[in-house]
Order: structure tokens, then C-alpha cells, then sequence
């Protein structure tokens, strides 16, 4: 047997604002699992900036685990979930196939078959790593429920605020501003075919606000643009900050909903038919278009990713979707850390 086979590095979060790479020997492959060596994995820059930060609230340990996340909150943990490579073990009936797994950031793995998804010969496998983003984009407008012709605002113009708003611009009849403080937000609007705009600028009595930006001030935009008797989804989290919201203002005249949606679980008017399988399908299908690769602002190689997840947890800047890379050499007995 080849024992380079066997070896393998992963991202550790080893304590809050720290981070290291750290090197790990696979075990043997059991029956119906798959060994895959990663060839790209993405890093969530919200969620994860959170996890790197040590801010999981004590009472979300359990239910914010990641699938195959490796320790516990709030370190040391393995976390991520977006991964895509090729499987180089397992049934024959996959050996050779480009996959797409929520892992973590790891050079190899091994996972149940039936954790993997087929990659679409159409997709460049950068993009695909916007699927975990783009289910997640998926849930929220099955909870916010908008119809043809809606005005619909989306205030956070991150990766997955951007996805939510390229989904509902594709509704027929619905008008969509995509609102957010960073200007440079407005080529990736109109690359997605959305309108943009400031906070300031926004277009008021919007029939569904969706907000994505994790942050205060967002919220309350978000709560200050929704029309009489709408729903203002909240899509960010807020790991372990407290939000304090302008609810003595139009809250309560306007009869305003405020829902919450998490991916964990499936929008209930959904929940009778689909599975997270058939969801996470969809959102792999709907990655065929060219405009999303706009949502990929940046790459780095694998070793660099504890100074990567550092600078990204402490000022974002443009970032997006960040992409990790694995296409060096690694020396299995090395830890990198930052």
C-alpha cells in the first residue's frame, strides 16, 4: 500500500485567533466510505470568522456543528464546510469522480459514499464552492415566501446576501435592491443583474427584506425599509453578540414580522417533500452560470491558510468566497500556525 496515501493535513482552530495546520494518519478504509483528496475547499468568511474568533455561543455547541467537524467549540475544532477534490479510494464505481463534500479544509478524508455529491461536468470546480452559500440562499427564500412581482430588498452584500439577491432577481416581476455600505458592491450587483444601493439610498416599503449582513445596523435598515404588514428575514448570525433593534419605532404600527431561518433545518412549507440531498442537488444545478464566479474574490494555497483565516476573522475588506487551493507538496510531519 502506498502510506503516502494514508497521510494528511487539516486546519485546526487551537484556540480563539489562533490557528494551525496539523498533521494527521488516516485510518483503513472501511466498507461503502470513500477517501478523497481535496483539490479546493472555501472558506465562509462570516460563520468561520466567528468559529476563529471563539464567539459560538455556549448554547449553539452542539446545534452549530459542522458535518465531520472534529472537536468542540469553542477550540480546539476542525470546522468547514465546503470541499471539492477527487476520490482516489473506495467503490470503483466513484474512483477517479470530482465530489463535493462538506468537509473541512483538509488535504485528504474519508467519508461515508453517501456524504458525497458528483460534481456537473459543466461546473468549474471553484464555483462549486458557492453550493453550501447557495442551499443555505435557498432555505431563506422558502422562509420569506416572496411572489411574482414583490419588491424585495436584501441588506448585506456578502456572498451569501449576493446569492439570496441573484435568486430573487430571477423571480418574474420582482424588483430587487441589493443594499450595502461597501460601494464596490455595486459591480458585483450588476454583474448578478441586481439593482444596488447605499443604506441611505434604499427604496423604502419593500414587500420582503432579507438581511445577511450580520451586524446591528443592518438589521434595524432592514426593519426601517419593510412596508406595511412585511417580513424581514434574518439570515446573518450573530455567534454570541447581543442586538439590541428600534422596536418603539414603526415596528409594531407596521405590523412587521421578524422570522429567523437557519440551513440546519428545511423551510417548513418545504419539509413534507424534500430532503437535504435533494436541496443541496438544486443548489449544485443552479451553479451553472458564468455570472456567480464574480461571488470568488480570492485565493491563497493551503499552507497559507492560518495566516488566511487570521486576516479574514479580523478585517474582510472585499473578500467574498475565498478559495483555498491544494496543489503543493506537503510535508505530513509539518505544522504551520500563525
Amino acid at each position: 500500500m502506498d502510506h503516502s496515501l494514508t497521510q494528511a493535513q487539516a486546519f485546526w482552530v487551537t484556540a480563539p485567533n489562533q490557528g494551525r495546520i496539523l498533521a494527521e494518519t488516516l485510518p483503513s478504509l472501511a466498507p461503502d466510505w470513500v477517501q478523497v483528496r481535496a483539490h479546493f475547499s472555501g472558506i465562509s468568511r462570516g460563520t468561520e470568522g466567528i468559529v476563529y474568533r471563539g464567539e459560538v455561543p455556549a448554547s449553539e455547541y452542539q446545534r452549530m456543528r459542522a458535518p465531520f467537524q472534529q472537536g468542540d467549540f469553542p477550540a480546539p475544532v476542525k470546522y468547514g464546510y465546503s470541499s471539492v477534490g477527487v476520490v482516489e479510494q473506495g467503490p470503483a464505481a466513484w474512483i477517479g469522480r470530482e465530489v463535493y463534500c462538506l468537509y473541512p479544509h483538509q488535504t485528504r478524508y474519508q467519508v461515508p459514499a453517501s456524504a458525497l455529491y458528483p460534481v456537473p461536468e459543466a461546473l468549474p470546480p471553484r464555483r462549486v464552492l458557492l453550493a453550501a452559500n447557495l442551499e443555505t440562499a435557498i432555505n431563506g427564500l422558502w422562509d420569506v415566501l416572496p411572489r411574482i412581482g414583490d419588491r424585495i430588498h436584501v441588506v448585506g452584500g456578502g456572498t451569501l446576501g449576493c446569492l439570496v439577491a441573484w435568486l430573487a432577481g430571477r423571480i418574474p416581476g420582482c424588483t430587487v435592491q441589493l443594499i450595502d455600505t461597501n460601494p464596490h458592491r455595486a459591480a458585483v450587483a450588476a454583474a448578478l443583474g441586481v439593482d444596488f444601493c447605499s443604506p441611505a439610498a434604499a427604496t423604502p416599503d419593500a414587500d420582503r427584506v432579507i438581511h445577511a449582513s450580520g451586524t446591528q445596523a443592518g438589521l434595524s435598515t432592514a426593519l426601517g425599509l419593510a412596508g406595511f404588514e412585511a417580513t424581514v428575514l434574518e439570515l446573518s448570525w450573530f455567534g454570541d453578540q447581543a442586538v439590541t433593534l428600534p422596536l418603539g419605532q414603526a415596528f409594531h404600527q407596521r405590523r412587521l414580522t421578524l422570522r429567523s431561518s437557519q440551513v440546519g433545518t428545511i423551510a417548513s412549507d418545504q419539509r413534507t417533500r424534500w430532503d437535504y440531498r435533494r436541496r443541496m442537488t438544486l443548489a449544485l444545478a443552479l451553479l451553472n452560470n458564468d455570472a456567480l464566479d464574480v461571488l470568488i474574490t480570492g485565493e491563497d494555497p493551503f499552507s497559507a491558510l492560518p495566516q488566511v483565516q487570521a486576516r479574514l476573522a479580523e478585517s474582510p475588506g472585499d473578500t467574498l468566497l475565498h478559495c483555498i487551493r491544494y496543489d503543493e507538496p506537503f510535508d505530513t510531519d509539518e505544522t504551520r500556525d500563525v
